[in-house]
C-alpha cells in the first residue's frame, strides 16, 4: 500500500478528538472521513482536520483503516460493520461492554484475517514501557487508577479503567493469565447507572505464586495512576501521569559513624532514563500502522486482546457487591 493510509474515525468525543489530531499529524496516515451522527459536531471536527463528514459507517470503500472511538455500547455493531468491509480496525478499550461480544469481534477479525488492535493505551506509556523493561522476577504488583467522576462515561469502572491495569499485570508476569480472580464492586454515585460500578478492588493470583492488587475508582477527588512492581530485592514504581520511574533497594548493614552511633539500614534510590518520550497515542498509531503494513504480527496482536477482557469477565462472575 503506497502513500499515506486513509483513515475513517468513528466518534468525536474526548478520545475521538485526540485520535483525529494524532492521525492528522502522522506522516504515515491521513484523516479522510469523520463519522459522527451529530452533524454539528462531526462537521466541525472534519473541517478542522480537512476531512469529510458522514453520519454513519455504511460506506467505507474509500478508506484503508478505521478507528472506533464511539461510546462502548455502540462498539459491537460498529466493529461488525468495519470487519464486514475488511478494514483494519483500531478500537478503543474495551472492545465491547461484555466478554461474549468481545470474543465475537476478535473471532470475526481472526476468521476474516483483518488486523485488530484494542486501544489499551497504557502499553505505550513511556513509564510503563520503561518499568516493564526493568522487571526481572516480579512477585507482587499494585496498580491504582482513580479518577474524579465523569458523567459522560456510562460504563462501569471495571471495563473502563480496571482493564488497563489488569492488562499491565498480565504483561508484568510474562503474559500469564491469573489463575484466580477475586474482587469486590462498589456502587455509590447517584448519577451512575444501576449496573455501572463506581469502584472495583481486585486480587489476582498467578500460577507462579505472584499476586497483583488492582484498584479502580471514578469517585476519587484527584487523578491517580500508579504502578508498583515488587521483586524480592527491589521495588519499581511508575507514575503514569508524570511519566517517571523510580527504583528502590533496601540495604541492611552495620556501619559506624564518627560519633559512634552507627546505623543498620539505608535505601538506595535510582531514577532511570525513560526508553522513549513519544506520546502514547502517537506510538499506538505507529504500532497499528506497522500491523497493517505487515511489519508487526497481526495474529499476535489479536491474541493479546482477550486475556485482560477475560479477567474482567471473570470478575463479574465472582465479585461481591
Amino acid at each position: 500500500m503506497s502513500g499515506k493510509l486513509r483513515f475513517a474515525l468513528v466518534g468525536t468525543g474526548v478520545m475521538g478528538s485526540l485520535h483525529a489530531r494524532v492521525i492528522a499529524q502522522s506522516e504515515r496516515a491521513e484523516l479522510t472521513r469523520v463519522i459522527e451522527p451529530r452533524p454539528a459536531v462531526g462537521e466541525q471536527v472534519a473541517e478542522r482536520f480537512g476531512a469529510s463528514w458522514a453520519p454513519n459507517a455504511d460506506d467505507l470503500s474509500d478508506v484503508d483503516a478505521v478507528v472506533i472511538a464511539a461510546p462502548t455500547e455502540f462498539h459491537h455493531g460498529l466493529a461488525h460493520q468495519v470487519l464486514a468491509a475488511d478494514k483494519p480496525l483500531l478500537i478503543e478499550k474495551p472492545v465491547c461492554g461484555s466478554l461474549a461480544e468481545t470474543e465475537d469481534i476478535v473471532a470475526t477479525a481472526e476468521k476474516r484475517g483483518v488486523p485488530l488492535l484494542c486501544g489499551l493505551l497504557e502499553r505505550f506509556n513511556p513509564a510503563v514501557q520503561t518499568a516493564l523493561a526493568l522487571v526481572d522476577r516480579p512477585v507482587h504488583l499494585t496498580a491504582t487508577r482513580h479518577s474524579p467522576y465523569a458523567p459522560r462515561i456510562r460504563t462501569g469502572v471495571a471495563w473502563d479503567l480496571l482493564i488497563h491495569d489488569v492488562d499491565l499485570a498480565i504483561q508484568a508476569f510474562g503474559g500469564e493469565e491469573p489463575a484466580t480472580v477475586r474482587g469486590t464492586l462498589g456502587h455509590f454515585h447517584p448519577d451512575s447507572l444501576a449496573e455501572a460500578e463506581d469502584m472495583a478492588e481486585t486480587l489476582l493470583s498467578f500460577g507462579s505464586g505472584a499476586l497483583a492488587n488492582v484498584s479502580a475508582s471514578r469517585i476519587g477527588q484527584r487523578k491517580v495512576r500508579t504502578l508498583v512492581i515488587s521483586e524480592v530485592d527491589r521495588l519499581i514504581e511508575a507514575d503514569l501521569i508524570r511519566k517517571d520511574v523510580t527504583i528502590y533497594r533496601h540495604v541492611s548493614l552495620d556501619a559506624a559513624t564518627p560519633d559512634g552511633r552507627g546505623y543498620r539500614q539505608q535505601s538506595i534510590i535510582e531514577v532511570p532514563e525513560l526508553l522513549t518520550n513519544r506520546e502514547p497515542l502517537a506510538a499506538q498509531l505507529d504500532h497499528f500502522l506497522d500491523i497493517v503494513a505487515g511489519t508487526a504480527d497481526a495474529d499476535v496482536e489479536r491474541q493479546r486482546i482477550l486475556p485482560a477482557h477475560r479477567v474482567v469477565g471473570r470478575l463479574f462472575e465472582g465479585a461481591t457487591a
